[in-house]
């Protein structure tokens, strides 16, 4: 059989082929192309030609498997090459974001570690191939956590951010052989041109004022200065852990959240027009015409029996509900609820409802890491945009 040869752009090769749109009488020609390729990353992997011995070998060969590889000319069945090790990764499959790997890689471990469904081990064959080894997810995991990691302790020390939202979510972990809950620690803010800005996260147990604590310690560990305002629910630990970290700084309650408990606590029937009076007051453009909507709207309701709960908890958190109001206008609709956080945190939800349980807490780190780094590239790419403009 005659050898192939040829010398091409592989990079610029692999980038073409799988954004063309050409016939399907090409295909047999891409398959060629590509697995040639990965046989040649493989030799280059090992670091030694097929038939020859070196003792400066990596690994040994071990045949090939099969594989379907959706391309936009359509499905192709590649030969793929593999090792004994099963540590070799041939890089046509890294078209992947890199959250996607991470999902993808806290699939790997539940397959590993025999705690998979049937549909989470369907889809990492459709991924991998027929199975995977434990080395091969160790290699994975190698190449990515560092990164994750990294990135997650870079310095803050370079920006000033005035408005920081924090909020907590919580996911299903596997550990010491039994299920638990854990909640994830998640901080973002504004930046000097309104752009959004992952500040950090954090994998811990159920909320508290300690663990609250610490996580907005290592932000200020990190360079984090005392920022004007913090945005967050109403967490009794969270508003104490503000206060003992952050020097200088108001709370600002979120008035969504706020607005939803004290609907909550209306009668269901006839309360449309008490509604209409509550959004007027948080519609306010300046604080004193927020308090002066306030007063009317308790003036007018005070003697209703069924609203004296609603009243009394609008008194209370009404100052910390209306921090926002002192800030410019033009933050006004970014700063008075954490929608924007909840929002991210959908996110890491989309991927954590595959998974259900995570394998381990490192694989939860990493997906969620890599999905807030994936974010925070995209915000990047609308920062540099607007700055062009």
């Amino acid at each position: 059989m005659t050898q192939l040869q040829f010398n091409l752009d592989m990079d610029l090769l692999k980038d073409a082929v799988m954004n063309s749109n050409i016939d399907a009488v090409v295909k047999s020609s891409v398959v060629l192309v590509l697995n040639e390729y990965m046989e040649k990353e493989r030799d280059d992997y090992l670091n030694v030609p097929a038939y020859e011995r070196s003792g400066d070998r990596h690994d040994y060969r071990n045949g090939y498997y099969e594989r379907d590889f959706m391309m936009s000319i359509g499905k192709i069945k590649l030969r793929v090459p593999r090792t004994r090790s099963g540590e070799f990764a041939p890089t046509v499959f890294e078209r992947y974001k890199r959250c996607d790997k991470a999902f993808a890689l806290s699939m790997l471990e539940m397959v590993i570690n025999g705690v998979s469904t049937r549909k989470v081990k369907n889809i990492v064959e459709e991924l991998c191939g027929e199975s995977v080894s434990k080395s091969f997810v160790s290699s994975l995991t190698a190449k990515l956590d560092p990164i994750v990691k990294e990135w997650a302790n870079r310095p803050l020390n370079t920006t000033y951010y005035p408005y920081i939202f924090v909020d907590a979510m919580y996911i299903k972990v596997r550990e010491h052989h039994k299920v638990v809950s854990k909640a994830i620690y998640i901080a973002t803010a504004i930046n000097a041109i309104n752009q959004r800005e992952v500040l950090g996260f954090r994998i811990d147990h159920a909320e508290s004022f300690e663990a609250w604590q610490e996580f907005l310690g290592d932000l200020i560990s990190r360079g984090l200065q005392s920022p004007k305002l913090v945005i967050s629910d109403a967490h009794s630990g969270l508003k104490k852990a503000i206060k003992k970290v952050f020097i200088g700084t108001s709370w600002q309650r979120c008035t969504v959240h706020f607005k939803k408990n004290l609907i909550k606590d209306m009668p269901k029937k006839n309360i449309e027009e008490v509604k209409i009076d509550l959004k007027r007051i948080f519609d306010a453009v300046k604080p004193e015409d927020a308090r002066t909507f306030k007063d009317e709207f308790v003036a007018r309701y005070e003697d209703n029996s069924k609203l004296e709960k609603v009243i009394g908890n609008l008194e209370e958190g009404f100052d910390d509900a209306m921090q926002f109001l002192n800030e410019p206008i033009k933050y006004h609709q970014f700063i008075h609820s954490t929608n924007s956080l909840e929002r991210l945190n959908e996110e890491v939800r989309r991927r954590e409802r595959v998974i259900r349980i995570f394998p381990n807490t490192q694989s939860a780190f990493r997906l969620v890491g890599a999905v807030l780094m994936d974010y925070a590239e995209e915000q990047e790419k609308k920062k540099i945009i607007i700055k062009k403009d």
